[in-house]
């Protein structure tokens, strides 16, 4: 197995063109991508013919959005179907109360490991206490969050983004999340631009987080993000692409010529992810 791409979107009409109704177009531009409808079956052929697995990621922000959510059975499914090549995070939508509560059991029910969040998208702040339940389920279960931090593709360069509130991500918010619940295992994904170093702090000072390096290009990362990668960070960072807006191949040719030494290399793309996962 060659490598976990940690951010994976389906890139189905059902979340491109139901889930993301509006939305998907800015984000083409922002990635500068523009993206095929696939089905699941070609997705899991060309994550097979790199050899890397996809964690495939749900999308549940019915609340804000009032668009249909993509969901947890339709994540497993696909996971079911392709059990070598997928794993998967369900959604909860923090705004449905204890709705989100039983939700992240029935993700764990699924199969799933662990609970997407875009507090953005969502329009919640992590940091608020009336979300904590849901945390502390999670944390109850074993079940690991992924949160989607700093800016973001949907809604850039459009009035007012689209409603999108980057304050939501920012990822100072993470860090009492993690403070409070030691053993919730954090994803902060994208590494919090434009807040990367307040990211790299959070992760420096709290074992319970990890970053993604998901939606960027490599050789865009700035440099502060990758000297703590090659160093003092090498064991919490996790190889992502933001498939479909950015390929996996892409992501790693270009991580190749970043000059991260082998061992550490390993690690990012294969090795962190594994163990979080306990694959």
């Amino acid at each position: 197995m060659r490598a976990i791409d940690f951010h994976v979107h389906l890139p189905t009409p059902e979340w491109l063109d139901v889930t993301m109704a509006g939305y998907t177009e800015a984000a083409e531009r922002y990635f500068r991508s523009q993206v095929s409808r696939r089905t699941i079956e070609e997705v899991a052929a060309e994550y097979e013919n790199l050899d890397i697995v996809a964690l495939l990621l749900a999308w549940d922000a019915e609340s804000a959005t009032h668009r249909p959510r993509l969901s947890n059975e339709y994540v497993a499914q696909a996971v079911a179907d392709f059990p070598g090549r997928f794993v998967g995070f369900g959604s909860v939508d923090p705004l449905k109360g204890d709705e989100a509560v039983r939700g992240v059991e029935t993700i764990r029910d699924l199969g799933l490991k662990g609970v997407k969040f875009h507090p953005s998208i969502q329009r919640f702040a992590p940091d608020d206490e009336r979300f904590w339940a849901i945390f502390a389920r999670c944390q109850e279960l074993g079940l690991i969050g992924l949160f989607h931090t700093g800016t973001s593709g949907i809604g850039a360069g459009t009035p007012g983004g689209q409603g999108v509130r980057l304050d939501y991500c920012r990822p100072i918010r993470l860090d009492t999340v993690a403070a409070e619940f030691p053993d919730f295992q954090i994803v902060a994904a994208h590494f919090g631009f434009p807040w990367h170093e307040e990211m790299l702090a959070i992760a420096l000072h709290k074992t319970n987080v990890h970053i993604d390096i998901s939606g960027w290009a490599p050789r865009y990362i700035p440099a502060t993000v990758v000297r703590e990668l090659k160093g003092r960070l090498q064991d919490q960072f996790l190889f992502g692409s933001d498939y479909p807006f950015i390929q996996p191949q892409r992501c790693l040719d270009e991580l190749a010529q970043l000059e991260i030494p082998a061992p550490v290399l390993e690690k990012v793309l294969f090795g962190n992810g594994a163990r979080l996962l306990g694959l």
